[in-house]
């Protein structure tokens, strides 16, 4: 979950995935993919980052490892938070990534901007969280980590 201030403001950095992609084409997601042998889940997030959009490791400081959560495809995935540190720039691996995106926390804490919708998966019934965001929508997986990692905060601050 790379996190940066933009104007004063917390921001996602989130990416919205091609159509060649093997999975979840279209959608809008964080970086990530799989572990290779012998790698950290924190080096995978890192290495997984870098290879999608371009922000090398050292200008990301590791905040911590949120908890984990079960796709419908039944990967566990487990994102872990990092700060990028300012300024960067981005390089989108063009394969994987149709677009960059940069969207302030803000957006996901506004109610106007959410709906929930009730959805049968992994064998039973579950919320699934949509976010409207200019043309784009951000839902399921990606939603919902978000969701709970901003709800997380909330109880911190």
């Amino acid at each position: 979950m790379p996190i940066f201030e933009k104007d004063g403001e917390p921001h996602f950095l989130l990416t919205l995935r091609t159509d060649e992609v093997e999975t979840h084409k279209g959608q809008i997601s964080f970086p990530g993919g799989m572990r290779e042998a012998g790698e950290s889940l924190e080096q995978t997030a890192l290495r997984e980052t870098f290879e999608e959009v371009g922000i090398e490791a050292d200008q990301m400081e590791v905040l911590g490892r949120f908890h984990d959560f079960l796709s419908i495809t039944g990967y566990r995935v487990a994102p872990f938070a990092g700060y990028i540190n300012a300024p960067f720039a981005t390089n989108p691996q063009t394969r994987e990534v149709a677009e960059i995106l940069t969207v302030p926390f803000g957006i996901f804490l506004d109610p106007s901007r959410l709906r929930i919708q009730q959805m049968f998966r992994l064998e039973q019934m579950i919320d699934v969280y949509f976010y409207a965001y200019g043309t784009h929508e951000i839902w399921g997986l990606t939603a919902r980590i978000i969701h709970d990692f901003l709800e997380e905060l909330q109880i911190w601050f």
